[in-house]
């Protein structure tokens, strides 16, 4: 017993206990990639969102911002909301009148940008999810089929005792180790990137409300 350590448990297990082994490792390398990769999502988009609206709320004239908007490819939340609504504002405003239609036309595209940027930020995140519901479980049959190999394998002994079956029950417990390894931060992360993407969601809506007031008052005054 003094010459295991969990390396030696892992290399030393069954071929089913191996799998899940693996299964539970891909699947935690593949969930940190992703909570990297959203975080900095999140955390840039947050950033770029708060730096445009501290922009648009100073009074800026917002062809002056429009221009500088288009700058940017990658947009998303109130500037992505701004790009799109603006321009097709632009559009209409080039007429001899704004009407009740324009104006929804105006909120139609407004609809369009928050749902394309709902699926971008919730992208991914179903896989978190998965990771957490189902890691704890593939453990789980580790476990058991570890904890089931060991016991059969007394009956080939003359002598049952508990240093007969610790490797194999220790091997076994490593897989559900594995199992929350991988879910917990995975549980985690969902949760906070829901949040984030539910946060920045009703922060556009509430400006696409305002900047919908402002279009309306425009057209009323082009009248």
């Amino acid at each position: 017993m003094d010459n295991i350590s969990v390396l030696n448990l892992i290399l030393e297990a069954g071929i089913v206990v191996k799998i899940v082994m693996l299964i539970l490792f891909i699947a935690s390398i593949l969930s940190w990639i992703i909570i990297v990769e959203r975080y900095n999502f999140f955390r840039k988009v947050k950033s770029a969102n708060d730096e445009f609206l501290r922009i648009f709320w100073s009074g800026k004239d917002l062809d002056a911002l429009y221009n500088e908007v288009l700058k940017d490819d990658n947009l998303y939340g109130a500037r992505n909301l701004f790009k799109n609504s603006f321009n097709e504002f632009n559009s209409i405003k080039a007429g001899d009148s704004i009407s009740e239609l324009d104006l929804e036309s105006i909120n139609r595209s407004m609809r369009v940008s928050i749902a394309s940027d709902e699926e971008e930020m919730n992208k991914h995140l179903s896989f978190l999810a998965n990771v957490g519901s189902v890691s704890p479980y593939i453990g789980l049959l580790g476990t058991v089929w570890g904890i089931m190999t060991s016991f059969m394998g007394l009956s080939d002994a003359t002598q049952a005792t508990i240093n007969a079956v610790a490797p194999g029950i220790s091997e076994a417990l490593i897989a559900t180790g594995m199992g929350l390894f991988a879910a917990i931060p995975a549980v985690v992360a969902f949760n906070k990137f829901t949040s984030e993407s539910e946060t920045i969601s009703q922060g556009t809506l509430i400006f696409a409300e305002e900047l919908a007031s402002i279009f309306y008052k425009q057209s009323i005054d082009k009248k």
